[in-house]
């Protein structure tokens, strides 16, 4: 039987902070893509001052990919250690730095360690406004916020192009990288001066009961031993949602870090109007996030099995993905293009949001609380092509005559792929137990 469990309404000192801490993490997550974006926009700029291969500029994103991942599990454990505030204030002024630096190398060495140190400060963006929302936010209403700040990433990709293009054009790249660097460095002094965490900041009473009961509903999160995460390896279930998350995450990659280059290289659009073009789509991921982050609420309180139904929605988005890129591809028309590519990124951005309700659904208790780190690190590996290379040639090629079609055939079984994977995975009836940890058992569905 479906319940419909009612969210208590927060006081109003709550929902003041709760409004504060959204409206700064969407602003530090749409600066954070802005900086991820100007590399791409700029790409051709780049390239040509400093005399840089398609492989050298897939090196240059993978960077960022590597070092991104590789941060993600110590920040986790930072996070915990010395709250959301300081950790994301700190990697605001890191990435501002960073950025701002890679607009002053002259050498492809350099630029790689700015690229480098800009993953390392972005690493704990993510993490921190996880955890900002789980602590101003109760266990069920968690699901449209977690919506509106994982929207930033497709928001600040669509400003991308929008607004950089323009700098570069009129002015130069390296002017793009200072001035997004300088942005990120303001905001960081706008977080420290507003955000506080609800345990410092000036709540009432019944306020602090407010979230303090909810708080109660949960059990303390035990410490995790090695053998715990080793564990986590010994289920179906896991590896159907890693086999899932790698064909959608490398698709979306592929269009975040190449769309600007394909559009003005094979799509022959000027840099203003590859701006203008190249947003559309992200803007529909924006809209796709904050749909998914609605959707997740609403199915989790009126269906029997989350992980049913948050599974179902994630295949039916990643086959979608498959069946708009085919054409997007194919035709001649930009204009038909982009619609498919537009409807690829706005299921790609739905199917991330149910993802990660998806994972802490399907998991064991204990590793759910700690698991996002894992999962973040493997998003990012997906990203990180070795050396640029598969992705600069799946994108550059894929408007070639003589290999179009080929070329996004490949690229686009992977997200097949996760799909079936993911349907497979979340078919596992019965229940595993392994290392004292209970997996939920899942239904079949055909």
């Amino acid at each position: 039987m479906n319940e419909n469990h009612a969210v208590p309404a927060a006081p109003p000192g709550i929902r003041r902070g709760q409004r504060i801490a959204l409206a700064l993490l969407m602003v530090s997550g749409i600066v954070n893509y802005l900086d991820r974006g100007t590399l791409a926009v700029a790409s051709s700029a780049i390239r040509a001052d400093l005399g840089l291969s398609l492989s050298q500029m897939g090196l240059l994103l993978s960077a960022f990919s590597w070092s991104y991942a590789l941060c993600q599990f110590p920040v986790g454990g930072l996070v915990d250690r010395i709250g959301p505030r300081r950790l994301l204030g700190v990697g605001l002024i890191v990435w501002s730095i960073a950025q701002a630096a890679g607009g002053m190398v002259s050498t492809f060495g350099w630029f790689i360690v700015a690229r480098i140190v800009l993953g390392i400060g972005e690493a704990p963006q993510f993490p921190s406004a996880a955890r900002v929302v789980s602590n101003w936010f109760p266990l069920r209403a968690r699901g449209t916020p977690t919506g509106i700040f994982n929207a930033a990433s497709p928001l600040g990709t669509a400003l991308a192009p929008l607004l950089l293009s323009v700098l570069v054009a009129s002015f130069d790249w390296r002017l793009a990288f200072v001035a997004t660097g300088a942005l990120g460095l303001v905001v960081a002094v706008v977080w420290f001066a507003l955000y506080r965490d609800p345990a410092r900041a000036q709540l009432s009473v019944a306020e602090r009961g407010y979230l303090d009961a909810d708080a109660q509903t949960a059990a303390a999160a035990p410490k995790l031993t090695f053998a715990d995460w080793r564990s986590l390896f010994s289920h179906g279930t896991t590896w159907g949602m890693l086999i899932g998350f790698f064909g959608s995450v490398y698709l979306n990659w592929v269009y975040l870090t190449w769309l600007p280059g394909y559009l003005t290289m094979e799509r022959h659009m000027s840099l203003i109007r590859t701006g203008f073009a190249a947003s559309v789509p992200f803007l529909c991921g924006f809209v796709g996030s904050l749909v998914a982050g609605w959707l997740s609420d609403f199915v989790t309180r009126r269906s029997r099995s989350p992980v049913v139904s948050r599974r179902n929605a994630v295949v039916v988005a990643m086959l979608g993905m498959v069946a708009f890129t085919i054409p997007a591809a194919l035709v001649q028309s930009n204009t038909v293009a982009l619609a498919c590519i537009s409807v690829v990124i706005f299921l790609a951005n739905a199917a991330s949001a149910c993802s990660w309700a998806l994972a802490t659904a399907a998991e064991p208790r204990r590793i759910a609380r700690r698991d996002p780190e894992f999962w973040r690190f493997h998003r990012r590996c997906t990203r990180a092509d070795p050396d640029g290379r598969h992705r600069a040639e799946v994108v550059v090629r894929a408007g070639a005559a003589d290999g179009r079609g080929d070329r996004v055939r490949r690229c686009d079984g992977l997200p097949a792929a996760g799909a079936q994977a993911d349907s497979r995975a979340g078919g596992q009836r019965r229940a595993r137990t392994a290392a004292g940890l209970s997996v939920a058992a899942t239904p079949r569905i055909y």
